[in-house]
């Protein structure tokens, strides 16, 4: 059984920059593609981030694309996720997630997922 724990998050000011983690136990076949969704109160999960580090892939949503940074430690088994420029949409809880596949990490699919970190930008 794979375990993810996330770190990161709480109150950031509008136009600030936040830095989540998530460590994974062990990284297999199955857990490949790590990386980040989201969901806001009343609205559908939303995948933000994913990185594939054996594949050297990342992928990155509209909604976060130009503002964000993922990168693997592997020495670790933990992923970086830096978003910067955070406005008001950005307040969500965050998740953690891994998949074979980078697209069930995207779509908030992930067969495994860690607990979720609030994030919540305001002034």
């Amino acid at each position: 059984q794979v375990q993810l724990v996330a770190s990161g998050g709480g109150l950031v000011q509008p136009g600030g920059s936040l830095k989540l983690s998530c460590a994974a136990s062990k990284v297999t076949l199955e857990t490949k593609a790590i990386g980040w969704f989201r969901q806001a109160p009343g609205k559908e999960r939303e995948g933000i981030s994913c990185i594939s580090p054996s594949e050297g892939e990342t992928w990155y949503s509209s909604a976060v694309e130009g503002r964000s940074t993922i990168a693997s430690d592997e020495a670790s088994n933990t992923v970086n996720l830096q978003i910067y420029n955070l406005g008001p949409e950005d307040t969500a809880v965050y998740y953690c997630a891994a998949d074979s596949s980078a697209q069930s990490v995207m779509t908030g699919t992930a067969n495994y997922r860690g607990q979720g970190t609030q994030v919540t930008v305001a002034s």
